[in-house]
Protein backbone atom coordinates (compact mmCIF):
# COMPACT_ATOMS: atom_id res chain seq x y z
CA UNK A 1 0.00 0.00 0.00
CA UNK A 2 2.80 2.37 0.87
CA UNK A 3 4.45 1.82 -2.48
CA UNK A 4 1.14 2.44 -4.29
CA UNK A 5 0.60 5.68 -2.42
CA UNK A 6 4.18 6.69 -3.24
CA UNK A 7 3.63 5.97 -6.95
CA UNK A 8 0.36 7.94 -6.93
CA UNK A 9 2.08 10.86 -5.22
CA UNK A 10 4.90 10.74 -7.82
CA UNK A 11 2.37 10.79 -10.67
CA UNK A 12 0.56 13.77 -9.16
CA UNK A 13 3.86 15.57 -8.76
CA UNK A 14 4.68 14.96 -12.42
CA UNK A 15 1.33 16.38 -13.50
CA UNK A 16 1.89 19.46 -11.32
CA UNK A 17 5.41 20.05 -12.64
CA UNK A 18 4.23 19.53 -16.22
CA UNK A 19 1.41 22.01 -15.77
CA UNK A 20 3.79 24.63 -14.43
CA UNK A 21 6.22 24.00 -17.30
CA UNK A 22 3.44 24.10 -19.91
CA UNK A 23 4.11 20.56 -21.15
CA UNK A 24 2.23 17.28 -21.14
CA UNK A 25 2.79 14.84 -18.28
CA UNK A 26 3.17 12.05 -20.84
CA UNK A 27 6.37 13.71 -22.09
CA UNK A 28 8.03 12.95 -18.77
CA UNK A 29 7.45 9.23 -19.25
CA UNK A 30 8.99 8.83 -22.70
CA UNK A 31 12.13 6.80 -23.11
CA UNK A 32 15.22 8.83 -24.06
CA UNK A 33 15.17 7.37 -27.58
CA UNK A 34 11.51 8.29 -28.02
CA UNK A 35 12.14 11.83 -26.81
CA UNK A 36 15.03 12.34 -29.21
CA UNK A 37 13.17 11.07 -32.24
CA UNK A 38 10.10 13.24 -31.66
CA UNK A 39 11.87 16.38 -30.49
CA UNK A 40 14.00 16.38 -33.62
CA UNK A 41 10.96 17.58 -35.57
CA UNK A 42 10.10 14.25 -37.18
CA UNK A 43 10.58 16.05 -40.32
CA UNK A 44 14.24 16.96 -39.86
CA UNK A 45 15.72 13.47 -39.73
CA UNK A 46 17.25 13.50 -43.20
CA UNK A 47 19.36 15.96 -45.14
CA UNK A 48 18.11 19.22 -46.59
CA UNK A 49 18.44 19.92 -50.31
CA UNK A 50 17.65 23.06 -52.31
CA UNK A 51 17.31 23.73 -56.04
CA UNK A 52 17.17 27.44 -56.93
CA UNK A 53 16.56 28.48 -60.52
CA UNK A 54 16.22 31.78 -62.36
CA UNK A 55 14.78 30.98 -65.78
CA UNK A 56 15.54 34.25 -67.57
CA UNK A 57 18.45 36.32 -68.80
CA UNK A 58 18.99 39.97 -69.72
CA UNK A 59 19.57 42.89 -67.38
CA UNK A 60 15.92 43.96 -67.71
CA UNK A 61 15.09 40.67 -65.92
CA UNK A 62 17.48 41.57 -63.06
CA UNK A 63 14.88 40.64 -60.43
CA UNK A 64 14.81 36.89 -61.16
CA UNK A 65 18.52 36.34 -60.56
CA UNK A 66 18.40 38.73 -57.60
CA UNK A 67 15.59 36.61 -56.13
CA UNK A 68 17.59 33.41 -56.56
CA UNK A 69 20.78 34.88 -55.10
CA UNK A 70 18.81 36.05 -52.06
CA UNK A 71 17.27 32.60 -51.71
CA UNK A 72 20.77 31.09 -51.69
CA UNK A 73 21.80 33.38 -48.82
CA UNK A 74 18.76 32.22 -46.83
CA UNK A 75 19.63 28.56 -47.35
CA UNK A 76 23.30 29.13 -46.58
CA UNK A 77 22.56 30.97 -43.34
CA UNK A 78 20.10 28.20 -42.52
CA UNK A 79 22.93 25.70 -42.41
CA UNK A 80 22.53 23.95 -45.77
CA UNK A 81 25.82 22.84 -47.25
CA UNK A 82 26.89 24.12 -50.65
CA UNK A 83 27.00 20.56 -51.96
CA UNK A 84 23.28 20.37 -51.19
CA UNK A 85 22.34 23.72 -52.76
CA UNK A 86 22.14 23.72 -56.56
CA UNK A 87 21.86 27.09 -58.31
CA UNK A 88 20.74 27.74 -61.89
CA UNK A 89 21.25 31.31 -63.11
CA UNK A 90 22.37 32.72 -66.45
CA UNK A 91 24.87 34.91 -64.57
CA UNK A 92 24.81 37.92 -66.88
CA UNK A 93 23.60 40.51 -64.36
CA UNK A 94 26.36 41.19 -61.85
CA UNK A 95 28.96 42.04 -64.50
CA UNK A 96 26.56 43.58 -67.01
CA UNK A 97 27.68 46.99 -68.32
CA UNK A 98 24.18 48.19 -67.35
CA UNK A 99 24.72 47.31 -63.68
CA UNK A 100 25.43 50.52 -61.72
CA UNK A 101 27.10 48.43 -59.00
CA UNK A 102 29.52 46.12 -60.87
CA UNK A 103 29.88 42.71 -59.30
CA UNK A 104 27.00 43.31 -56.91
CA UNK A 105 23.33 42.24 -56.97
CA UNK A 106 20.75 43.56 -54.51
CA UNK A 107 17.18 42.40 -53.86
CA UNK A 108 15.99 45.30 -51.69
CA UNK A 109 16.45 49.08 -52.00
CA UNK A 110 18.52 49.16 -48.80
CA UNK A 111 19.82 45.61 -49.09
CA UNK A 112 23.34 44.32 -49.23
CA UNK A 113 25.02 42.21 -51.90
CA UNK A 114 23.25 38.86 -52.34
CA UNK A 115 25.55 37.72 -55.16
CA UNK A 116 28.64 37.12 -53.03
CA UNK A 117 29.43 33.45 -52.57
CA UNK A 118 26.64 32.10 -54.77
CA UNK A 119 27.78 28.85 -56.44
CA UNK A 120 27.61 28.95 -60.25
CA UNK A 121 26.42 25.38 -60.75
CA UNK A 122 24.60 25.88 -64.03
CA UNK A 123 24.99 29.11 -66.01
CA UNK A 124 24.42 30.37 -69.53
CA UNK A 125 23.09 27.73 -71.91
CA UNK A 126 23.33 25.10 -69.18
CA UNK A 127 20.21 26.66 -67.64
CA UNK A 128 17.73 24.55 -69.60
CA UNK A 129 14.84 22.16 -69.15
CA UNK A 130 16.89 19.00 -69.57
CA UNK A 131 19.40 19.92 -66.90
CA UNK A 132 16.81 21.18 -64.45
CA UNK A 133 14.78 17.95 -64.60
CA UNK A 134 17.93 15.81 -64.52
CA UNK A 135 19.16 17.65 -61.41
CA UNK A 136 15.77 17.37 -59.73
CA UNK A 137 15.63 13.62 -60.42
CA UNK A 138 19.20 13.08 -59.27
CA UNK A 139 20.12 11.74 -62.73
CA UNK A 140 23.74 12.82 -63.10
CA UNK A 141 24.22 10.95 -66.37
CA UNK A 142 21.48 13.03 -68.05
CA UNK A 143 23.12 16.38 -67.24
CA UNK A 144 24.71 18.04 -70.27
CA UNK A 145 27.10 20.94 -70.77
CA UNK A 146 29.78 22.35 -68.54
CA UNK A 147 27.99 22.80 -65.23
CA UNK A 148 29.11 21.54 -61.84
CA UNK A 149 27.32 18.21 -62.30
CA UNK A 150 25.66 18.52 -58.89
CA UNK A 151 22.27 16.82 -58.65
CA UNK A 152 19.71 16.23 -55.91
CA UNK A 153 21.07 12.89 -54.71
CA UNK A 154 18.44 12.72 -51.98
CA UNK A 155 17.04 9.67 -50.24
CA UNK A 156 13.77 8.65 -48.58
CA UNK A 157 14.48 10.56 -45.34
CA UNK A 158 15.51 13.83 -47.02
CA UNK A 159 13.69 17.11 -47.56
CA UNK A 160 13.87 19.04 -50.82
CA UNK A 161 13.11 22.72 -51.38
CA UNK A 162 12.70 24.00 -54.95
CA UNK A 163 12.40 27.68 -55.81
CA UNK A 164 11.78 28.79 -59.40
CA UNK A 165 11.67 32.46 -60.43
CA UNK A 166 10.92 33.45 -64.01
CA UNK A 167 8.39 34.42 -66.61
CA UNK A 168 5.61 31.98 -67.26
CA UNK A 169 2.36 31.49 -69.07
CA UNK A 170 -0.58 29.13 -68.80
CA UNK A 171 0.94 25.68 -68.35
CA UNK A 172 4.56 26.69 -68.99
CA UNK A 173 7.64 28.20 -67.40
CA UNK A 174 10.40 29.95 -69.31
CA UNK A 175 14.08 29.24 -69.77
CA UNK A 176 16.77 31.54 -71.17
CA UNK A 177 17.31 29.25 -74.15
CA UNK A 178 13.70 29.77 -75.36
CA UNK A 179 12.67 26.22 -74.56
CA UNK A 180 9.75 25.82 -72.18
CA UNK A 181 9.17 23.71 -69.12
CA UNK A 182 5.67 22.32 -69.49
CA UNK A 183 3.53 21.71 -66.42
CA UNK A 184 2.91 18.05 -67.14
CA UNK A 185 6.63 17.32 -67.57
CA UNK A 186 7.42 18.99 -64.25
CA UNK A 187 4.69 17.19 -62.35
CA UNK A 188 5.63 13.88 -63.98
CA UNK A 189 9.21 14.42 -62.75
CA UNK A 190 7.93 15.02 -59.20
CA UNK A 191 5.87 11.82 -59.38
CA UNK A 192 8.91 9.91 -60.61
CA UNK A 193 11.08 11.33 -57.83
CA UNK A 194 8.49 10.25 -55.27
CA UNK A 195 8.11 6.75 -56.74
CA UNK A 196 11.88 6.28 -56.52
CA UNK A 197 11.93 7.20 -52.81
CA UNK A 198 13.80 10.39 -53.56
CA UNK A 199 12.51 12.45 -50.65
CA UNK A 200 10.46 12.42 -47.50
CA UNK A 201 8.84 15.74 -48.32
CA UNK A 202 9.30 18.31 -51.07
CA UNK A 203 8.29 21.98 -51.10
CA UNK A 204 8.05 24.00 -54.32
CA UNK A 205 7.83 27.83 -54.33
CA UNK A 206 7.02 29.16 -57.80
CA UNK A 207 7.28 32.77 -59.02
CA UNK A 208 5.75 33.29 -62.48
CA UNK A 209 2.70 34.64 -64.27
CA UNK A 210 -0.21 32.15 -64.30
CA UNK A 211 1.94 29.95 -62.05
CA UNK A 212 -1.12 28.27 -60.55
CA UNK A 213 -1.66 26.58 -63.93
CA UNK A 214 1.53 24.58 -63.40
CA UNK A 215 -0.02 22.56 -60.58
CA UNK A 216 -3.78 23.05 -60.96
CA UNK A 217 -5.46 19.73 -61.67
CA UNK A 218 -2.07 18.03 -62.06
CA UNK A 219 -0.25 17.83 -58.72
CA UNK A 220 -1.52 14.91 -56.61
CA UNK A 221 -2.08 15.32 -52.89
CA UNK A 222 -0.50 11.95 -52.03
CA UNK A 223 3.13 12.31 -53.15
CA UNK A 224 4.30 14.48 -50.21
CA UNK A 225 4.73 17.65 -52.30
CA UNK A 226 3.51 21.04 -51.07
CA UNK A 227 3.56 23.87 -53.61
CA UNK A 228 2.76 27.56 -53.42
CA UNK A 229 2.56 29.88 -56.42
CA UNK A 230 2.76 33.63 -56.89
CA UNK A 231 -0.48 33.76 -58.87
CA UNK A 232 -3.49 31.68 -59.77
CA UNK A 233 -3.90 30.03 -63.17
CA UNK A 234 -5.24 33.13 -64.93
CA UNK A 235 -3.32 36.19 -63.71
CA UNK A 236 0.07 37.83 -63.80
CA UNK A 237 2.52 37.97 -60.96
CA UNK A 238 4.19 41.28 -60.07
CA UNK A 239 7.61 42.83 -59.87
CA UNK A 240 8.45 45.08 -56.96
CA UNK A 241 11.03 47.64 -55.85
CA UNK A 242 10.64 49.03 -59.38
CA UNK A 243 11.21 52.56 -60.69
CA UNK A 244 8.14 54.56 -59.71
CA UNK A 245 7.28 52.18 -56.86
CA UNK A 246 7.49 53.18 -53.20
CA UNK A 247 9.81 51.96 -51.98
CA UNK A 248 11.64 51.92 -55.30
CA UNK A 249 15.21 51.01 -56.17
CA UNK A 250 18.16 53.34 -55.56
CA UNK A 251 18.08 56.18 -58.12
CA UNK A 252 20.85 54.73 -60.27
CA UNK A 253 18.80 51.59 -61.05
CA UNK A 254 16.50 51.38 -64.09
CA UNK A 255 15.00 47.99 -63.29
CA UNK A 256 12.95 46.11 -60.70
CA UNK A 257 15.01 44.57 -57.91
CA UNK A 258 12.66 41.72 -57.01
CA UNK A 259 9.28 40.07 -57.40
CA UNK A 260 6.46 40.72 -54.97
CA UNK A 261 5.72 37.11 -53.98
CA UNK A 262 9.41 36.25 -53.83
CA UNK A 263 10.55 39.11 -51.63
CA UNK A 264 7.53 38.45 -49.41
CA UNK A 265 8.59 34.90 -48.56
CA UNK A 266 12.29 35.71 -48.41
CA UNK A 267 12.03 38.81 -46.22
CA UNK A 268 9.69 36.87 -43.95
CA UNK A 269 12.24 34.03 -43.79
CA UNK A 270 15.07 36.49 -43.10
CA UNK A 271 13.32 37.90 -40.05
CA UNK A 272 11.77 34.88 -38.32
CA UNK A 273 12.96 32.06 -36.16
CA UNK A 274 12.10 29.50 -38.80
CA UNK A 275 11.77 26.77 -36.19
CA UNK A 276 8.69 28.59 -34.89
CA UNK A 277 6.99 29.30 -38.22
CA UNK A 278 5.15 26.75 -40.34
CA UNK A 279 4.78 26.60 -44.10
CA UNK A 280 1.12 27.48 -43.65
CA UNK A 281 1.93 30.53 -41.54
CA UNK A 282 4.36 31.78 -44.16
CA UNK A 283 1.82 31.09 -46.89
CA UNK A 284 -0.77 33.24 -45.12
CA UNK A 285 1.73 36.05 -44.56
CA UNK A 286 2.93 35.99 -48.16
CA UNK A 287 -0.63 35.78 -49.51
CA UNK A 288 -1.56 38.86 -47.49
CA UNK A 289 1.40 40.90 -48.67
CA UNK A 290 1.11 39.82 -52.32
CA UNK A 291 -2.64 40.21 -52.78
CA UNK A 292 -4.36 43.13 -54.50
CA UNK A 293 -4.27 46.15 -52.22
CA UNK A 294 -4.82 49.86 -51.97
CA UNK A 295 -6.08 52.29 -54.57
CA UNK A 296 -4.44 50.47 -57.45
CA UNK A 297 -6.03 47.02 -56.93
CA UNK A 298 -2.78 45.41 -58.01
CA UNK A 299 -1.34 42.13 -56.88
CA UNK A 300 -2.02 38.45 -57.36
CA UNK A 301 -3.61 35.55 -55.53
CA UNK A 302 -1.00 33.32 -53.92
CA UNK A 303 -2.14 29.70 -54.15
CA UNK A 304 -1.26 26.36 -52.57
CA UNK A 305 -1.43 22.87 -54.09
CA UNK A 306 -0.54 19.27 -53.37
CA UNK A 307 -0.30 17.82 -49.87
CA UNK A 308 -1.81 20.88 -48.22
CA UNK A 309 -3.19 18.98 -45.25
CA UNK A 310 -0.15 16.87 -44.51
CA UNK A 311 2.82 19.19 -45.06
CA UNK A 312 1.65 22.74 -44.44
CA UNK A 313 2.08 22.34 -40.68
CA UNK A 314 5.80 21.54 -40.99
CA UNK A 315 8.25 24.20 -39.90
CA UNK A 316 10.26 26.29 -42.34
CA UNK A 317 13.33 24.98 -40.55
CA UNK A 318 12.68 21.54 -42.05
CA UNK A 319 13.50 22.87 -45.51
CA UNK A 320 15.46 26.11 -45.05
CA UNK A 321 17.16 25.71 -41.73
CA UNK A 322 17.12 28.75 -39.48
CA UNK A 323 19.43 31.72 -39.03
CA UNK A 324 20.77 31.70 -35.43
CA UNK A 325 20.61 35.51 -35.45
CA UNK A 326 16.82 35.24 -35.49
CA UNK A 327 16.39 32.63 -32.77
CA UNK A 328 13.24 33.28 -30.75
CA UNK A 329 12.23 36.13 -33.09
CA UNK A 330 8.63 35.26 -33.94
CA UNK A 331 7.02 38.67 -33.50
CA UNK A 332 7.69 40.46 -36.79
CA UNK A 333 4.57 39.61 -38.77
CA UNK A 334 3.48 43.26 -38.78
CA UNK A 335 6.45 44.04 -41.02
CA UNK A 336 5.15 41.72 -43.70
CA UNK A 337 1.36 41.76 -43.41
CA UNK A 338 -1.17 44.43 -44.27
CA UNK A 339 0.90 47.16 -42.67
CA UNK A 340 3.53 46.70 -45.37
CA UNK A 341 0.87 46.87 -48.07
CA UNK A 342 -0.64 50.05 -46.69
CA UNK A 343 2.76 51.75 -46.67
CA UNK A 344 3.30 51.08 -50.37
CA UNK A 345 2.71 54.02 -52.70
CA UNK A 346 2.46 53.84 -56.47
CA UNK A 347 1.90 50.79 -58.65
CA UNK A 348 3.75 47.52 -58.59
CA UNK A 349 4.72 46.33 -62.08
CA UNK A 350 3.12 43.50 -64.00
CA UNK A 351 5.83 40.89 -64.65
CA UNK A 352 5.25 41.06 -68.39
CA UNK A 353 5.70 44.83 -68.43
CA UNK A 354 8.85 45.01 -66.31
CA UNK A 355 11.08 45.00 -69.39
CA UNK A 356 9.14 47.97 -70.81
CA UNK A 357 9.78 49.85 -67.58
CA UNK A 358 13.50 49.21 -68.00
CA UNK A 359 13.65 50.26 -71.66
CA UNK A 360 11.53 53.35 -70.97
CA UNK A 361 13.80 54.35 -68.10
CA UNK A 362 16.85 54.02 -70.34
CA UNK A 363 15.20 56.17 -72.98
CA UNK A 364 14.03 58.77 -70.48
CA UNK A 365 17.46 59.13 -68.87
CA UNK A 366 19.48 59.43 -72.09
CA UNK A 367 20.42 62.93 -73.16
CA UNK A 368 18.62 64.37 -76.20
CA UNK A 369 20.49 64.14 -79.48
CA UNK A 370 22.95 61.49 -78.29
CA UNK A 371 23.59 58.03 -79.78
CA UNK A 372 22.48 56.60 -76.43
CA UNK A 373 19.07 58.24 -76.83
CA UNK A 374 18.67 56.88 -80.35
CA UNK A 375 19.68 53.38 -79.29
CA UNK A 376 17.36 53.41 -76.30
CA UNK A 377 14.49 54.52 -78.53
CA UNK A 378 15.29 51.78 -81.04
CA UNK A 379 15.27 49.08 -78.38
CA UNK A 380 12.02 50.31 -76.83
CA UNK A 381 10.26 50.39 -80.19
CA UNK A 382 11.68 46.97 -81.07
CA UNK A 383 10.21 45.40 -77.93
CA UNK A 384 6.84 47.03 -78.49
CA UNK A 385 6.78 45.99 -82.15
CA UNK A 386 7.56 42.38 -81.27
CA UNK A 387 4.68 42.33 -78.81
CA UNK A 388 2.33 43.76 -81.41
CA UNK A 389 3.34 41.14 -83.99
CA UNK A 390 2.71 38.28 -81.56
CA UNK A 391 -0.70 39.59 -80.57
CA UNK A 392 -1.71 40.30 -84.17
CA UNK A 393 -0.60 36.89 -85.42
CA UNK A 394 -2.56 35.10 -82.69
CA UNK A 395 -5.66 37.14 -83.50
CA UNK A 396 -5.34 36.21 -87.18
CA UNK A 397 -4.82 32.53 -86.35
CA UNK A 398 -7.99 32.52 -84.29
CA UNK A 399 -9.91 34.14 -87.13
CA UNK A 400 -8.60 31.74 -89.75
CA UNK A 401 -9.43 28.70 -87.62
CA UNK A 402 -12.76 29.70 -86.09
CA UNK A 403 -13.94 32.87 -87.80
CA UNK A 404 -13.38 36.50 -86.88
CA UNK A 405 -16.23 36.59 -84.36
CA UNK A 406 -15.78 33.15 -82.81
CA UNK A 407 -11.98 33.18 -82.76
CA UNK A 408 -11.47 35.47 -79.73
CA UNK A 409 -14.00 33.49 -77.71
CA UNK A 410 -12.35 30.12 -78.45
CA UNK A 411 -8.79 31.30 -77.91
CA UNK A 412 -9.62 33.12 -74.68
CA UNK A 413 -11.84 30.47 -73.11
CA UNK A 414 -10.99 29.46 -69.54
CA UNK A 415 -11.86 25.91 -68.51
CA UNK A 416 -13.64 24.80 -65.33
CA UNK A 417 -11.97 25.76 -62.06
CA UNK A 418 -9.44 23.22 -60.86
CA UNK A 419 -8.97 21.56 -64.25
CA UNK A 420 -5.58 21.31 -65.99
CA UNK A 421 -4.90 23.62 -68.91
CA UNK A 422 -4.66 21.04 -71.69
CA UNK A 423 -6.29 17.76 -72.57
CA UNK A 424 -3.32 16.74 -74.74
CA UNK A 425 0.05 18.18 -73.71
CA UNK A 426 1.86 16.67 -76.70
CA UNK A 427 -0.57 18.51 -78.96
CA UNK A 428 0.12 21.74 -77.07
CA UNK A 429 3.86 21.33 -77.64
CA UNK A 430 3.30 20.71 -81.33
CA UNK A 431 1.09 23.78 -81.73
CA UNK A 432 3.75 25.96 -80.09
CA UNK A 433 6.49 24.51 -82.29
CA UNK A 434 4.38 25.03 -85.41
CA UNK A 435 3.80 28.65 -84.49
CA UNK A 436 7.45 29.35 -83.71
CA UNK A 437 8.60 27.64 -86.89
CA UNK A 438 6.66 30.14 -88.99
CA UNK A 439 6.49 33.17 -86.68
CA UNK A 440 9.59 33.15 -84.50
CA UNK A 441 9.93 32.68 -80.72
CA UNK A 442 7.02 33.53 -78.46
CA UNK A 443 9.59 34.66 -75.89
CA UNK A 444 8.68 35.89 -72.42
CA UNK A 445 5.77 38.10 -73.53
CA UNK A 446 4.27 35.61 -75.97
CA UNK A 447 3.97 32.89 -73.34
CA UNK A 448 0.75 34.58 -72.28
CA UNK A 449 -0.88 32.99 -75.36
CA UNK A 450 -0.30 29.41 -74.21
CA UNK A 451 -3.94 29.13 -73.18
CA UNK A 452 -4.92 29.96 -76.77
CA UNK A 453 -2.73 27.14 -78.09
CA UNK A 454 -4.22 24.74 -75.55
CA UNK A 455 -7.72 25.78 -76.60
CA UNK A 456 -6.83 25.16 -80.24
CA UNK A 457 -5.82 21.63 -79.25
CA UNK A 458 -8.89 21.15 -77.09
CA UNK A 459 -11.05 22.22 -80.05
CA UNK A 460 -9.68 19.32 -82.09
CA UNK A 461 -7.63 21.31 -84.62
CA UNK A 462 -5.13 19.08 -86.41
CA UNK A 463 -1.41 19.65 -86.66
CA UNK A 464 -1.42 20.30 -90.41
CA UNK A 465 -4.21 22.86 -90.09
CA UNK A 466 -2.32 24.73 -87.38
CA UNK A 467 0.89 24.81 -89.40
CA UNK A 468 -0.98 26.15 -92.43
CA UNK A 469 -2.77 29.00 -90.63
CA UNK A 470 0.37 29.94 -88.67
CA UNK A 471 2.25 30.31 -91.94
CA UNK A 472 -0.54 32.42 -93.46
CA UNK A 473 -1.07 34.62 -90.41
CA UNK A 474 2.57 35.40 -89.71
CA UNK A 475 3.33 36.08 -93.36
CA UNK A 476 0.43 38.56 -93.40
CA UNK A 477 1.67 40.28 -90.23
CA UNK A 478 5.18 40.51 -91.64
CA UNK A 479 3.88 42.16 -94.83
CA UNK A 480 1.98 44.74 -92.81
CA UNK A 481 5.05 45.89 -90.83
Amino acid sequence: MASSRLLLFAMQLLVLVAAVAGTRWQDFLRLPSESASEDDDAAAVGARWAVLIAGSNGYYNYRHQADVCHAYQIMKKGGLKDENIIVFMYDDIADSPDNPRPGVIINHPDGGDVYAGVPKDYTGKDVNVNNFLAVLLGNKSAVTGGGSGKVVASGPDDHVFVYYSDHGGPGVLGMPSDDYLYAKDLVDALKKKHAAGGYRSLVFYLEACESGSIFQGLLPSDISVYATTAANAEESSWGTYCPGDDPGPPPEFDTCLGDLYSVAWMEDSDAHDRRAESLRQQYETVKDRTSAHGTYSLGSHVMEYGDVQGLAAQSLNTFMGTDPANDDNATVISLFGRGQQQRRRGPAVNQRDADLVYFWQRYRRAAEGTPEKAEARRRLLQVMSRRSRVDSSMELIGGLLFGSEEGPRVLGAVGPAGQPLADDWDCLKYMVRAYERHCGPLAQYGMKHMRAFANICNAGVGEDAMAKVASQACAAVARSD
